[in-house]
């Protein structure tokens, strides 16, 4: 007896229907796997000349625009280079008491005493000098559009809508044209850092003027004030604690933007300092330069996350003011014999070491490490990307794939879904055959029309009609681009990526929830890996594993997993005490509550965290394109190189809609899971 076809069922068994048709009719009619070239459209030429025009209007603006901020960056980099190293530290750690007592001076003098150490106070202040000028342009821009789609209800969608785009679109897609736009030079880094950092802040500014209490709103209006008394003398400093939420995440944003600007080159700073080393393959100074950016990250962090507390405690300044003279007293006590802090090199034999080390460890290891990496590229990455019929070879495989075996395997599939179906999970039973046809294939191969009709039906089940018909349009663009296949293969590694982040992260995650002493250990490493700027992420598996598609998966999923790691134990750890009292009253075990009460409770949560997930992976997938990935990140940073506006924003474009498409289906499932708990 054939059961009850779910949605779910339905989308299944149409996508599958639709692969095994392009598989049946695919040599007589090719068009229906592989899109035609007569079928594609310029656009990537049509976007290149219409963007091209457009910016050549604005080119005089924008120059003189960036001749103006050359100079606040000028300043800010002559006082920060220009001051005695002791007073900067004093500073800091200064600002740090006040911030946060003890601990957070600490932290500031400790931080800035490792710039100083490691030689690259200068390339340091360079960058500081970057961020000090990008993140008020940033914070006065994110603020200035979260209080105007505040006040002007009508656009606050549109304004959502841009933000979201804005934080898709892959970062190197900002620098190409505002290359063309600036010219060269680091004022590129500084429009494209404050541009970058601007979303956080205006999400922040906007949410937190919403959850202004509607009781202090008649307030102030009861008091007679004038909207913009209300506004500036209520309501801001009522959402205060939130707009400081946004203001540590445009902080880091910023750093990290200015890092990434670093490619294009024309400044010396730290950023530039670690994509030079990591080209020389001078793999301990890029790690020591990357440590800086690192200890910056962190301190930067600590010391704005302290501002969105609710409830700060209150530090004796006048031990703030003494730490300051202190520094300003050595300062000109030792004016004329203070070291040149960039002749120290205190932390030089510790790179030395570590080039020497690695050496060793490679030249010792060389052959498993070899071998591990080959072994994961040739069995699990190859299949996926190319399928088994092109991936299995006797040099790698010790025998090659034929056309029977790929019959058998269809066969086996087809007999286990039947055999799955009838017993109730019509839905299983047609995701088998869909996933023999991915394997057979391979993700790089699969025919468009399966992916559309895919897409749309996995659309469908998660967000109904709509979200189909955009997923589908959407999609069509990056087809007629004449993108697929680049698209293809980021979706492929991403993909890969975030499956691996979802078993490995969800474990932790599950071990984290389960067991305190588990999450003191993983709580710190995660905070450590989220303060961590995306450019740093390659030095480490570029000093054990090279160049190559391997390093990229590894440094995706580095940066990636922490999301899936903290909703998971979030979620598994925030069950209502009514709902686990009663699984116990009821006599179930520890596993029998954790499988039926605190997971299915976890689930949108859980959700939520894969879909971060999935953001962060598409994100870094851009930045591994400088270590030999291949798809739409590589293409963006071939077109950065090529000054190409066209296809530097076609592929950003694309990349940001697969990343859109992903969050909206992942957010639909999230939401139809809460729908069922009744949240």
């Amino acid at each position: 007896m054939i059961p009850h076809l779910t949605k779910g069922a339905i989308a299944a068994l149409i996508t599958l229907a639709v692969g095994v048709i392009c598989l049946v009719l695919q040599p007589a009619v090719p068009w229906i796997a592989k899109w035609p070239a007569a079928w594609v459209l310029p656009a990537t030429d049509w976007v290149g000349a219409g963007l091209t025009w457009l910016l050549e209007g604005v080119k005089p603006v924008a120059r003189a625009f960036s001749a103006m901020m050359y100079y606040p960056m000028l300043w800010a980099n002559i006082a920060l280079t220009s001051t005695p190293w002791p007073l900067v530290i004093g500073a800091v750690a200064a600002l740090g008491w006040i911030l946060g007592g003890l601990s957070m001076a600490a932290l500031g003098f400790l931080g800035l005493s490792f710039v100083l150490a490691s030689g690259y106070w200068v390339e340091s202040m360079n960058t500081l000098a970057l961020v000090a000028v990008s993140v008020p342009l940033a914070l006065l821009l994110g603020g200035a559009i979260g209080v105007l789609a505040n006040e002007h209800p009508r656009i606050k969608s549109g304004v959502q809508a841009v933000l979201d785009v804005m934080q898709t679109v892959p970062t190197f897609a900002y620098l190409t044209p505002l290359l063309l736009l600036f010219g060269f030079g680091p004022v590129v880094g500084l429009i494209a850092s404050a541009i970058y950092a601007a979303p956080p802040m205006a999400r922040n500014v906007l949410l937190g003027l919403e959850r202004v209490e509607p009781e202090i709103k008649e307030a102030a209006v009861m008091s007679g004030g004038t909207r913009f008394q209300q506004l500036f003398q209520v309501e801001i400093p009522s959402a205060s604690t939130q707009i400081m939420v946004g203001v540590n995440q445009c902080l880091m944003a910023a750093l990290s933007m200015v890092i990434i600007a670093a490619v294009i080159g024309g400044f010396d700073d730290i950023g530039w300092e670690v994509l030079l080393t990591m080209r020389k393959a001078q793999f301990g100074q890029a790690l020591l330069a990357g440590l800086v950016v690192v200890v910056f990250a962190v301190v930067i962090d600590r010391m704005s996350a302290t501002l969105a507390q609710d409830r700060r405690v209150t530090y004796d300044r006048r031990v703030a003011w003494g730490v300051l003279a202190v520094g300003f007293l050595v300062s000109v006590l030792f004016w004329s014999s203070l070291p040149d802090p960039a002749g120290f090199e205190t932390l030089q034999p510790l790179a030395d070491g570590v080039d020497r080390g690695l050496t060793q460890f490679t030249t010792a290891n060389g052959e498993w490490l070899a071998s591990m990496k080959n072994g994961f590229l040739f069995y699990v990455l190859l299949p996926l990307r190319i399928g088994l019929a092109q991936a299995v070879l006797p040099f790698t495989w010790g025998f090659a794939w034929t056309g029977q075996m790929s019959l058998v395997l269809f066969s086996a599939s087809a007999v286990l879904g039947v055999i799955v179906a009838l017993r109730g999970n019509v839905t299983l039973g047609a995701l088998l055959g869909i996933a023999a046809i991915v394997l057979v294939t391979g993700i790089a191969n699969l025919p468009w029309l399966f992916v559309l009709v895919g897409t749309a039906a996995l659309g469908w089940v998660s967000g109904g009609r709509r979200l189909a018909i955009l997923s589908v349009v959407l999609l069509s663009t990056i087809l007629l681009s004449g993108l697929w296949e680049r698209a293809l293969l980021s979706l492929y590694l991403s993909g890969a990526a975030v499956f691996a982040c979802a078993v490995l992260g969800g474990t932790i995650g599950l071990l984290s929830a389960i067991s305190p002493l588990v999450w003191r250990v993983v709580q710190p490493i995660c905070d450590m890996l989220q303060t961590i700027p995306l450019f740093v992420f390659l030095i480490p598996v570029l000093m054990v594993f090279q160049i190559g598609e391997f390093s990229a998966f590894l440094a995706i999923i580095a940066y990636a997993i922490v999301p899936m790691i903290r909703y998971t134990r979030h979620g598994l750890t925030e069950t209502p005490a009514e709902m686990l009292e009663a699984a116990t009253a009821s006599g179930a075990t520890e596993w029998q509550i954790l499988r039926d009460v605190r997971a299915p409770y976890a689930a949108p949560t859980i959700l939520l965290g894969l879909n971060q997930t999935i953001l962060y992976a598409f994100a870094m997938l851009v930045i591994a394109a400088l270590i030999g990935t291949t798809g739409l990140g590589q293409s963006i940073y071939l077109a950065l190189g090529q000054a190409d506006v066209g296809l530097g924003i076609s592929a950003g474009a694309a990349m940001a809609i697969l990343a859109l498409i992903a969050d909206r289906m992942v957010q639909g499932f999230a939401e139809e899971r809460r729908r069922a708990l009744g949240l």
